[in-house]
């Protein structure tokens, strides 16, 4: 198995030992993001956009877009913010969303109120 690092100047650098995303056998694995530039900020739609924004420069930086996402997984600060990141998020998929997930979490890297996951396939 060959596995290409993926790797987007125009999103967050790993905070740690961990790449952007690593595609395998023509699967996109897009480890969690976070909106790095908003951590603490308190307005969670604001980081939604900017995570799934993050997101799509890993996907293009891949040759991929966001119809290509076949899972995601969501974990949040504050289940009470699951209908104001779910007005973002679908933003981003007007049809055929992806499969996914939505936990809450104790705690999120840096206090950011939300994290995504996807994977992607060619």
């Amino acid at each position: 198995m060959g596995k290409e690092i993926i790797f987007s100047e125009n999103a967050p650098a790993a905070i740690g030992p961990y790449s952007q995303a690593v595609r395998a056998n023509g699967t996109l694995y897009v480890s969690g993001q976070i909106a790095l530039e908003l951590a603490t900020g308190g307005d969670v739609q604001a980081e939604a956009r900017k995570v799934m924004e993050n997101i799509g420069h890993i996907l293009q930086a891949a040759g991929l877009d966001y119809s290509h996402i076949v899972k995601a997984s969501i974990f949040l600060k504050n289940m009470d913010d699951f209908a104001a990141i779910n007005e973002v998020y679908g933003s981003f998929f007007t049809s055929e969303p992806p499969a996914r997930e939505t936990v809450q979490v104790a705690r999120l890297p840096r206090d950011v109120n939300v994290e995504i996951s996807v994977i992607a396939v060619e």
